[in-house]
């Protein structure tokens, strides 16, 4: 089995935004991005609306429509938000940490807090009423107790925030102390039904160690992309991510 990569198309639309002027288009990265062989489409509707706005969420599920792949919903526990995505019937949808004054998304999500924990079951129930079908990850730190509250929780998957190893990979840092913390969290769900992604910050060379490891069914990548995709193009960094992926299959 190839691990599926989902690529995340956020900053196609946080250029559009600098201008509002309705370029680059976010449902041409869409189309090019499934082109060049994406498994999926991720995007992000935060509330601030800084980059992904209401209305893309349903014009670039219509072009995953098109090409028989799922769109993967990026939210934060909000009602607001909730709404829009019953409305819009993604086929997965991944909860996250959102706070407003960050620049990208700082950390996995907290399940440990006997508060957070019944706000995210309340809005996984209220999402599954909602969207028929629909399959909710959780963006997660790797650590054996979250995977356990995970489980609990009934999650379908688990995103592992990749952002700190990507950090370190960039520095040439030590990245052997968070590649064990994914093996740990791995032996967690492994036996379960819980699928287990990786996220943020990876970039074509980043992804290789944790493609060696053979524990990640999928990725979700996209800032390196983008930004790579300003010298080479959206369709040859993609396939690029696609050959590697082929050459480590589970």
């Amino acid at each position: 089995m190839i691990p599926r990569l989902g690529v995340n198309i956020d900053h196609v639309a946080t250029l559009r935004q600098q201008r509002d002027e309705g370029y680059p288009s976010i449902v041409d990265a869409a189309t090019h991005a499934l082109r060049g062989g994406a498994d999926q489409i991720t995007i992000h509707l935060r509330e601030d609306r800084r980059h992904i706005q209401d209305t893309d969420v349903q014009s670039v599920h219509l072009v995953t429509k098109e090409f028989g792949k799922p769109l993967n919903l990026e939210m934060g526990c909000s009602d607001e938000i909730a709404e829009i995505a019953i409305v819009s019937q993604p086929e997965w949808i991944c909860l996250v940490p959102e706070k407003r004054e960050e620049k990208t998304t700082e950390g996995g999500l907290d399940v440990m807090g006997e508060e957070n924990f019944t706000k995210i079951k309340s809005m996984m129930a209220k999402l599954r009423e909602g969207i028929s079908d629909v399959k909710i990850s959780l963006f997660v730190e790797a650590d054996e107790e979250v995977m356990r509250k995970s489980i609990e929780l009934g999650a379908d998957a688990v995103e592992i925030h990749t952002g700190q190893y990507a950090k370190e990979f960039l520095d040439n840092g030590d990245t052997d102390s968070h590649i064990e913390l994914y093996k740990k969290a791995y032996n967690v769900v492994k036996d379960t039904s819980v699928g287990y992604h990786a996220g943020h910050g990876l970039s074509l060379d980043s992804v290789i160690p944790l493609l060696q490891l053979n524990i990640f069914k999928e990725y979700n990548i996209g800032h390196w992309i983008v930004s790579q995709a300003v010298f080479e193009g959206l369709q040859p960094v993609i396939q690029k991510f696609c050959k590697v992926f082929k050459e480590h299959e589970l």
